[in-house]
């Protein structure tokens, strides 16, 4: 049965495409839903719901515009002369980058994403098994030096800008998420080791996470918990040693356990046995999987051990597991009762990630889409017949079909352009010349972030549906690979805070915390530019659109905050509304900078310009609706008794 199975997945491993993956698998069906022993223990292929793999949509890495928001929108290569204590990045260097890594996720990671979903990663006796072609394709990111690529040299990282992590981590999540989210989980680990670890933990754990060699995980809900982490009851009893042990259970935690790497480095919220109650009396400690020997290398097997995996909705190639911890081994990181702090380093820069998977899911829903409609044959336009020598007409001819293309390319492209000027503060905040800068830029960070976050994810689930929507019927279906994206991005909305935690951050801890003076400031910003374009022929209507926009922006969040001193339920009423209408703010300066760079004349541009056009006219307006019910009174949601929603 083993040699079988390894014979299976290293074939498997070499096929080029879905069509070749359906072929062997109708072939090994029968031996292999038997397997050898007798028992079917195996038989991933004849498993219900994932026994077939569907074709895969065409994907390229988007470099056009990658480029053109890097060196012409956003102008990274002076960017990046302004950063001190990184690595000083070319524009020659990060278009190789950019090669690079696309030329990875295209050849190594895409073609594993409809196969991964179809198997899944599979669960005996405690020992998780990820999808066949997982193991090898993270063994050549490791060699490839992707894991270390912002890390900190003194450990073996190569001292990259963060943003260059975003690059890396855009094209991950767009050709297979469940995939990225191994090496994922793994920066946020390190995140947390390099701002909070001591120069011991960092040497210890901060080296081989670096390397690849083991990989990291954030322990945080628990059963009885989901976000509200005050509520933790892991304990953590101190011992002779210096160490700590560590009893409870966490659940959904993403690459708790796998074959991908030689160890596994969890990061544990756990309550000390005097803590306070409440969010005040959380820590931190590190929780391997085996303890390190006198060489540094996997030692014993801590108490540590995955129950099961989840059966999911989607993101099937990544093990969401119970883990349990019996009197585990764990080693403080911070200070007693600090957990919350070190939690957060890890979360915001998690976050992040979400919402780039939600720019990723939105851009590869699109390519696919669009392929689509430039083929599938359906009804004359309205005006008459546009291809005539074909039976019918393509979609793309059709009203309606356009408007969820442009939807797409809309939310796909803007989502680029915000996610980059995200990771241009990203970069200052750390590595800003002077302390005044990095402080600026933290607290745009502060700002961003719950939006990044909140919107990309909220749209990428518009996007993937209008990408199911023109497939039609064929998308429904498993048969192109179409229905993946919607069930892959749903969960964005969800983990590492769901959309209305991000949007309770941004409205009632980022925007009335400071009195809007963030709020303010990045206002005052997006002004700047929309008065050097007002009177411009081409852009000066859109910027005056935006301006309006502004101003309204900020009477709004006083506008709640004070109904909120009356009723602070007032805030939560319209937070989500509000971070909606945060985002489409932001994505039209986006879009405004963007159309003023899109002078040229070949199609390319003319597309950016068809786009930026959609996106005033047919998607900014969404803010009028949004205004109106975030000035709406908490009346109409808390009025109602609960026995009253019954019907």
């Amino acid at each position: 049965g083993a040699s079988i199975r390894a014979a299976c997945c290293s074939a498997l491993a070499r096929c080029s495409s879905g069509a070749d993956f359906l072929r062997l698998g109708e072939k090994l069906a029968p031996v292999y839903s038997g397997a050898a022993d007798g028992t079917g223990s195996g038989a991933i292929l004849a498993r219900p719901y994932r026994n077939r793999i569907p074709d895969m949509p065409a994907y390229r890495t988007p470099l056009r515009d990658m480029r053109f928001l890097m060196h012409d929108v956003f102008d990274f290569g002076a960017h990046y002369e302004r950063l001190a204590g990184v690595e000083t990045v070319t524009p020659d260097l990060l278009d190789g980058i950019l090669e690079e890594i696309g030329r990875f996720t295209e050849q190594e990671l895409q073609p594993l994403n409809a196969p991964g979903d179809a198997e899944g990663c599979r669960y005996e006796n405690g020992v998780v098994t990820t999808p066949a072609g997982f193991r090898e394709a993270y063994r050549a990111y490791v060699e490839g030096g992707w894991t270390a690529v912002t890390g900190d040299p003194n450990y073996g990282g190569q001292g990259l800008p963060p943003s260059v992590g975003s690059f890396v981590e855009e094209l991950t999540t767009t050709t297979n998420i469940a995939w990225s989210m191994y090496p994922a989980l793994s920066h946020g680990a390190v995140n947390a080791l390099e701002a909070h670890g001591t120069p011991e933990q960092k040497e210890t754990w901060l080296r081989p996470l670096l390397a690849g060699n083991w990989t990291g995980t954030m322990c945080l809900t628990e059963p009885h918990c989901g976000s509200d982490v005050g509520l933790v009851r892991t304990k953590a009893e101190p011992h002779a040693d210096g160490s700590f042990r560590i009893t409870g259970t966490k659940i959904f935690i993403s690459a708790g356990e796998h074959d991908l790497s030689d160890n596994i480095v969890h990061l544990v919220l756990a309550r000390l046995p005097d803590a306070p109650g409440g969010t005040k009396g959380i820590s931190m400690f590190i929780v391997p999987k085996f303890l390190p020997d006198a060489d540094g290398k996997p030692g014993a097997r801590n108490g540590v051990r995955c129950a099961s995996i989840e059966e999911k909705m989607g993101i099937h190639g990544n093990a969401t597991c119970v883990m349990n911890f019996d009197e585990a081994t764990g080693y403080l990181v911070g200070p007693e009762n600090g957990g919350m702090r070190c939690m957060f380093t890890m979360m915001n820069a998690a976050r992040l990630v979400v919402g780039i998977q939600g720019l990723g899911q939105s851009e590869a829903g699109f390519q696919a889409s669009l392929d689509y409609a430039l083929e599938r044959e359906q009804m004359r336009g309205l005006s008459g017949p546009e291809a005539p020598g074909r039976p019918a007409d393509p979609i793309v001819v059709h009203p309606d079909v356009r408007r969820m293309l442009l939807t797409q390319k809309a939310l796909a492209e803007g989502g680029r352009a915000l996610v980059y000027y995200a990771a241009q503060m990203h970069d200052l905040s750390h590595h800003g010349a002077d302390e005044e800068t990095r402080a600026a830029a933290t607290r745009r960070m502060d700002l961003l972030t719950p939006i990044v976050k909140g919107f990309l994810t909220e749209t990428a689930m518009e996007a993937t549906n209008c990408a199911v929507q023109i497939y039609g019927g064929h998308g429904f279906i498993r048969e192109h690979g179409i229905e993946q994206f919607v069930r892959d991005t749903r969960i964005t909305l969800i983990y590492e805070g769901t959309t209305q935690i991000q949007a309770l951050d941004l409205l009632g801890r980022k925007v009335m915390g400071d009195a809007g003076a963030g709020l303010t400031e990045l206002a005052g910003e997006i002004r700047d530019t929309c008065e050097g374009l007002r009177n411009d022929d081409r852009l000066g209507a859109r910027a005056q659109a935006l301006l309006a926009l502004c101003d309204e922006w900020a009477a709004l969040a006083a506008d709640v905050g004070g109904r909120a001193m009356g009723d602070p339920r007032e805030i939560g009423a319209a937070s989500v509304d509000f971070l909606m209408y945060s985002g489409w703010v932001l994505m039209g300066w986006c879009w405004l900078r963007v159309l003023d760079c899109a002078t040229g004349d070949d199609a390319f541009h003319a597309g950016k310009r068809a786009a930026g056009d959609f996106f005033f006219e047919r998607m900014l307006p969404r803010t009028r609706t949004l205004a109106e019910t975030i000035r709406a009174s908490a009346s109409s949601l808390m009025d109602i008794d609960a026995e009253a929603f019954a019907h």
